[in-house]
């Protein structure tokens, strides 16, 4: 997890990537009216305004000091805003309005920490700060403030999803893209191998990414494409969501006290569903990958006959070749664009799964990354030779706790840079809100 010293001119790029996170998540906040900062749009998360100050408290808080050499001038709002929450099993926040500061208070704290830390990093003497905190690198640093940025520009779009339409400002929503029927079937995968994580001191990597390892795995079949809302009414209208046999204990524990009935994402409407976008309610879209918990994703699987697929399955589906080789990304090695997939933000919502035909896997699995996180049925763990992050050892290390599984691939609001082969996400086997939806694997 380790960069090595890299040039000057590479770190401005870092430097340059900072600002542009910064611009991303600026324009996320700039779409929620003023008077619904204090709203809790998920009752699992804090209150937005926490995050408008926690991205530059996490800056600041892994930078100033021990780096940068900076003294804090507010450790009250250093400390409140240092931690994200994720509970499991109850235990909701009980915070109210009041218990926060003004909007203006913390707006001013995030100008002075933005002002601080541009001021040094570009006072001409970066090279000073080498081997820094914990003995890694300014650039490792770097790339640690611009992903978890990017990941909260993420996480943030499903929270403002949640927020009702008229508490937010309008941006162009819908995409135009028209596509040809689906044509629904599964693509044989050979047996082979899957080479999982990387290698330690070569590149940026968060600490789940090491480190790298080659899993054995027998031939299976995949779906060419997510499940789509069409494939799930299916799943509906045939009693899913009332069939004890398709949903384990805690899984049908869960949906029984909550009253889980259908994809949080859907509203009914007369006889038919209504699907909330971002920023308005449309006719369910049919052929866009349908947005579960990994507890639906799992029960529909069930029903189908099938199962999810495990993270080296699914690796070995998007990366794999019949040569032996792995390719960088589905589609080859070329650098992610917009014409292969629906990802880094050109879309605030799904597209058909047959609309990017050109990011097709070497196997003509399709829509491997974007347009939806993909559940598997591998429980998050490290991987042998785990170390967690010295300066934030709780990153991963906290949810080695059997609750959480891995998503893989990417939403619409996934950032270029996370695409990696190598990237692992993870959620709440209960947490319906991500932009995550899954295809099936048969043995």
């Amino acid at each position: 997890m380790l960069a090595t010293q890299i040039d000057v001119a590479t770190r401005q790029q870092l430097l340059e990537r900072v600002s542009d996170a910064r611009r991303r998540s600026d324009a996320l906040f700039s779409i929620v009216r003023s008077d619904s900062m204090y709203d809790r749009p998920i009752p699992e998360r804090h209150r937005i305004i926490f995050y408008v100050g926690h991205l530059e408290a996490f800056d600041w808080n892994l930078l100033h000091e021990n780096v940068l050499g900076l003294k804090s001038f507010d450790h009250e709002f250093d400390r409140l805003f240092a931690f994200g929450i994720d509970p499991v099993g109850g235990g909701l926040p009980s915070d109210q309005p009041r218990d926060w500061p003004s909007l203006e208070a913390v707006r001013d704290y995030v100008t002075r920490i933005r002002t601080a830390l541009d001021e040094k990093l570009a006072d001409g003497q970066l090279e000073s700060y080498g081997q820094t905190r914990d003995g890694l690198p300014l650039d490792t640093l770097l790339n640690v403030a611009i992903e978890h940025r990017l990941m909260h520009v993420e996480t943030l779009a499903y929270m403002l999803h949640q927020l009702p339409l008229d508490r937010k400002v309008p941006q162009e929503n819908l995409s135009s893209l028209v596509t040809p029927p689906v044509d629904h079937q599964m693509i044989s995968i050979p047996a082979g191998t899957a080479a999982l994580g990387l290698p330690g001191g070569e590149t940026f990597g968060w600490d789940n990414e090491f480190e790298t390892h080659t899993a054995q795995v027998p031939a299976f079949e995949i779906d060419k494409y997510e499940v789509t809302n069409r494939q799930y009414l299916e799943f509906m209208a045939a009693g899913g969501y009332e069939t004890r046999e398709f949903w384990s204990v805690g899984d049908w524990n869960w949906k029984t006290v909550h009253a889980v009935s259908h994809p949080v994402f859907w509203t009914k409407a007369g006889d038919g569903w209504q699907y909330r976008t971002m920023f308005e309610d449309v006719p369910l879209p049919l052929d866009w990958p349908v947005y579960v918990s990994h507890a639906e994703a799992a029960a529909y699987a069930r029903w189908a006959g099938k199962s999810l697929p495990t993270e080296e399955q699914w690796h070995r589906a998007a990366y794999g070749a019949d040569d032996g080789t792995e390719r960088n990304y589905p589609w080859g090695n070329q650098t992610p664009t917009s014409g292969l997939g629906n990802f880094d933000f050109h879309h605030w919502n799904p597209t058909p799964v047959n609309a990017f035909p050109s990011g097709s896997s070497a196997f003509g699995v399709n829509d491997l990354l974007g347009n939806g996180w993909e559940w598997t049925s591998t429980v998050f763990a490290p991987f042998p030779g785990f170390e967690p992050f010295p300066f934030y050892r709780g990153y991963s290390a906290d949810f080695f706790d059997g609750k959480h599984f891995v998503v893989k691939g990417g939403s619409p609001r996934t950032a270029a840079c996370m695409l990696r082969a190598t990237f692992r996400n993870w959620f709440q086997a209960h947490y319906q809100y991500v932009y995550a939806g899954f295809r099936c694997v048969n043995h």
